[in-house]
């Protein structure tokens, strides 16, 4: 009798580990797949002040957080991406960051590698980056050298002049390369409607009041957002993890990016682009 009672428990808690196995390959398999699927594409019209007589709005693709070279972003994912950004007709493309999507100097070589694809990109006003942590923790000058090769300008603490913009570009506030007056001071000095961008959205309370606009990515806006739980990680304050936010006359705006860190799953934070008309 008592045999059977083991039997029976032991059936029932074999029953028991095996649902729990199948829930947990079910979800892994439903992050997988989110992490992969195609980013939603947000859009916003912003006014900008400096804006040259006579210049026509500019679209601007922002697109952040590529981490190219793990399973959630392979070279063929990499290149429908690049497709599906093509389709958007941006005059300008704006790469916030986190090319690479490991942590080790070895996990570079492969990212560089794929990082040709970008350079598909034929957007008229040409492609502008800067630099994130994932870059300086790998191998920062092979992946600055692989984006020049794919025609991207990238900006570390300067700026640069796209048609009636003054791009200024913030290098990488996480690994203390930034330098947001330099920035500042180059956006000024070149005139135009100024627009900033950096890796980290942290930024923006260092930023003068004449900088409107900042750029940003980072945040994969929480990667995984669980309900009731929320984000599992905050890796930037919490009022810029995600979207547009409004203080003052600024406003920042952040993207959840294309791909993920860690662990190549997504839940609650679907990967998303910025398609933002920039207007006098």
């Amino acid at each position: 009798m008592k045999d059977r009672k083991r039997r029976h428990m032991l059936r029932r808690a074999v029953r028991g580990v095996a649902l729990l196995l199948l829930i947990a390959a079910a979800l892994t398999a439903n992050g997988y797949r989110h992490a992969r699927a195609d980013p939603v594409v947000r859009q916003a019209t912003v006014r900008l002040p400096g804006w040259p007589a006579g210049a026509a709005p500019v679209r601007v693709l922002l697109w952040s957080d590529l981490h190219s070279g793990n399973a959630a972003t392979d070279r063929a994912r990499l290149r429908r991406l690049v497709a599906a950004a093509e389709a958007l007709h941006p005059d300008l493309v704006i790469l916030a960051g986190d090319y690479v999507a490991g942590h080790r100097q070895a996990d570079a070589a492969p990212a560089a590698a794929m990082l040709g694809e970008v350079g598909r990109l034929r957007p008229p006003l040409g492609i502008v980056a800067v630099m994130g942590n994932h870059e300086y923790w790998t191998d920062a000058p092979r992946l600055r050298r692989a984006l020049a090769a794919a025609g991207v300008t990238v900006l570390r603490n300067t700026a640069v002049r796209r048609g009636p913009l003054a791009i200024g570009g913030i290098d990488d506030m996480v690994t203390r390369h930034a330098n947001p007056a330099a920035a500042v001071a180059a956006v000024r000095q070149l005139g135009g409607a100024p627009v900033l961008v950096s890796h980290s959205p942290d930024i923006a309370p260092r930023l003068p009041a004449d900088m409107p606009l900042l750029l940003a990515g980072h945040s994969h806006c929480g990667q995984i957002v669980l309900p009731l739980i929320g984000a599992l990680v905050q890796v930037t304050q919490p009022r810029y993890r995600c979207g547009a936010v409004r203080e003052g006359a600024r406003l920042t705006i952040v993207t959840a990016g294309t791909g993920t860190s860690v662990a190549p799953l997504r839940y609650g934070a679907p990967a998303d682009w910025w398609l933002l008309t920039l207007t006098p």
